[in-house]
This record gives structure tokens, sequence and C-alpha cells, in this order.
């Protein structure tokens, strides 16, 4: 499976991006996807998970209430809306697949990824 991140951009910060993970086959329920990010010379981070069949998600901290992951069945994607970005936010992302829980944040959990997306947060 191949995934493709799609999405990012440049963004003033208090601003929104909606960023998409498309799988080139098909997600099963019993996949789940998750979205990381790596900022400059620090290490890649959880942000979110989301589990495809009963849509059970998970956040990191820093992004709970400002992030939504959720998933379109018909485009076979998933979709990690941000909203009140801010300059820490600036970061490469990947969206990445697993077998198993959404609730597992460790990025060596994750087996397919998928190539990375810029977002970049203006102050």
């Amino acid at each position: 499976v191949q995934l493709q991140a799609s999405g990012g951009g440049l963004v003033q910060a208090g601003g929104s991006l909606t960023l998409s993970c498309t799988a080139s086959g098909r997600f099963f329920s019993s996949h789940a996807v998750g979205w990381f990010r790596q900022a400059p010379g620090k290490e890649r981070v959880f942000v979110a998970s989301l589990n495809w069949g009963d849509r059970r998600t998970r956040y990191g901290d820093s992004v709970r209430g400002r992030f939504t992951i959720s998933k379109d069945s018909a485009r076979n994607t998933v979709l990690l809306q941000m909203n009140s970005l801010t300059p820490e936010d600036t970061a490469v992302y990947y969206c990445a697949r697993r077998v198993g829980s959404p609730y597992v944040t460790g990025s060596r959990d994750y087996d397919y990824w998928g190539q990375e997306t810029q977002v970049t947060v203006s102050s």
C-alpha cells in the first residue's frame, strides 16, 4: 500500500489547513491511520490517529481541541482538520498506517508511511 499526504502550505497564525492522507489501496476496519509531525531539529511526534473501522480517535496533547481527524470513506482518505494554527505547528507532517489500535502513538508501531507535506505557520 502507498500513502499520499497532501494539503500542506503556508498559513498565518490563527488560520486553518486540512491535510489529506489517501491510500493507493483500501483502508480496512483493522487499520489505524495516524498523523505525525517533525519540526526541524526535533523528533517525530504523534499528532492524531483514527481507527478506520469504528472511528476511534486519539490526539496528542498539543493539538487536542484544535485538530480533528476524520475519514472520507468514498475517497479512501483520512483528513486532519487543523484550526487555530500557531507557529509551533510548523513542521513536516506524515501520515502512516498500522494494523490495530489507534491508541498507539509510537512511530515505530506504524508500518506504512506516506510522503511528507510541509505546514508552515507564520506569526
